[in-house]
């Protein structure tokens, strides 16, 4: 097995990926890119996530590298931030909710270790919707639930995500 090449983090900032990767302790790690379920899934669910923005006091996000501590950046493909939450390049301050959605080639224990940097980011919520299964999942650090009635929710916010109804929207296969 090759070791990698440890790359220092000033480099990594600096320098532009197409497309764009994260940053883990010195390695620059390739995300896997959906095909069209994971595409069209992510489109759907921005463009829901947006025309609630107002209603909910937020910004949605695309692939936005979040800096989850000082030698780790990672990118989930959507990410809710408070409203008055800085305007900054790189997103420091936890998101509400961070978004995975998954493609065919992700492993399970990566994506768990993205979750476990939000949380000590300070990140609540990490939803991991799987489009080829039609399932979503709500992480916190308590645990893993599924929503009951299709709805992923932020307890103790208006922000309600009815997954069931974008999960309509994309074509059966």
């Amino acid at each position: 097995m090759a070791t990698p090449t440890l790359v220092p983090v000033e480099a990594y900032l600096s320098r532009i990926y197409h497309p764009d990767r994260e940053y883990v302790d010195g390695v620059v790690v390739e995300r896997n890119l959906g095909e069209r379920d994971h595409s069209r899934l992510q489109t759907l669910l921005a463009a829901y996530l947006v025309g609630m923005e107002e209603a909910w006091g937020v910004t949605a996000l695309t692939e936005q590298r979040v800096q989850v501590s000082p030698t780790r950046y990672c990118i989930p493909d959507l990410c809710l931030l408070a409203a008055d939450d800085p305007d900054e390049p790189i997103v420091r301050k936890a998101p509400i909710v961070c978004i995975e959605v998954l493609s065919p080639e992700d492993r399970m224990s990566a994506v768990e270790e993205k979750m476990l940097d939000y949380f000590e980011m300070g990140v609540r919520h990490v939803w991991v919707i799987d489009p080829g299964r039609r399932t979503a999942f709500d992480y916190t650090r308590a645990g893993k639930s599924e929503p009951e009635d299709g709805v992923l929710r932020v307890a103790g916010s208006p922000i309600a995500l009815p997954i069931d109804d974008i999960f309509d929207k994309l074509p059966r296969r």
